[in-house]
């Protein structure tokens, strides 16, 4: 009888330290509790101890660290009518583990399909050069529709990133051929340019020595200088009149006395 009885207490010693175990969870900092009582919620508990009655009460664990999730590439043609394959990067949190939990069945799952969903949209409004050229907007457009639509699933969508936009061979080589095109493009208007700005600096260099004959004169001496200094050529160089008039001046009084 009294064996019986110590077995009896001892079963039911080992049966209430399960209990106890079985009602305890830890949670850490990271990590909170949504606790349902009987299938309803209950309450949100955590950090720290939490004593979960068992059978009567259940536990999902969730995590508040930020996600980072690859997006898939996806096929997407833009509005120019290209296709091309993009695949992104989406940083997240839970912030309402209540309606992570209750309002979605798995919030991982539907935000990854839902970025997927949403990358093909927003990029199929725009352009290839866009595209491109501007991932920051189209990040920032990304992440506010996606943002808008898990908040009801307790999400903060932090930030996106478009990865990679990857273009057939036929694409790169019609980008590269439009990139050389530009470049020649850019280049013969700095030629113009040059040119036109060089035509003015003569004809305003040719205006000033217009008006100061002198100028002139000293120009022309300036230039046989530097010819002559080439022993090796031949350099037959036009008088200007400006130089034989006084000269002519003094020779037509000499003509008119008879000398």
């Amino acid at each position: 009888m009294l064996l019986d009885l110590q077995i009896g207490f001892g079963s039911l010693l080992f049966l209430l330290i399960a209990l106890i175990v079985a009602s305890i969870r830890i949670l850490r900092e990271y990590e909170r509790g949504v606790v349902f009582l009987l299938g309803r919620f209950w309450k949100v508990k955590g950090p720290g101890l939490v004593i979960i009655i068992p059978g009567i009460q259940q536990m999902v664990r969730v995590d508040l660290r930020v996600v980072t999730m690859d997006v898939p590439a996806q096929d997407v043609i833009s509005r120019d009518n290209v296709s091309v394959k993009v695949n992104a990067v989406i940083y997240f949190r839970v912030v309402d583990p209540q309606r992570a939990i209750i309002n979605v069945e798995n919030f991982l799952v539907a935000t990854s399909q839902l970025a997927q969903t949403t990358l093909r949209a927003v990029l199929g409004k725009h352009e290839l050069d866009e595209m491109l050229a501007e991932r920051e907007r189209l990040n920032l457009d990304i992440q506010k529709i996606l943002d808008a639509q898990t908040d009801a699933w307790g999400i903060k969508v932090t930030n996106v990133e478009i990865k990679h936009v990857d273009l057939n061979e036929s694409m790169v080589r019609a980008i590269a051929r439009q990139a050389e095109a530009e470049r020649e493009r850019r280049a013969k208007i700095i030629h113009a340019e040059g040119e036109k700005q060089a035509a003015a600096t003569l004809l305003e260099a040719a205006q000033m020595l217009a008006r100061q004959p002198e100028a002139m004169q000293l120009r022309y001496l300036q230039t046989m200088t530097q010819v002559a200094g080439d022993r090796g050529s031949t350099v037959v160089f036009p008088l200007p009149m400006d130089l034989l008039g006084p000269l002519l001046n003094l020779k037509r009084p000499r003509e008119a006395a008879g000398e």
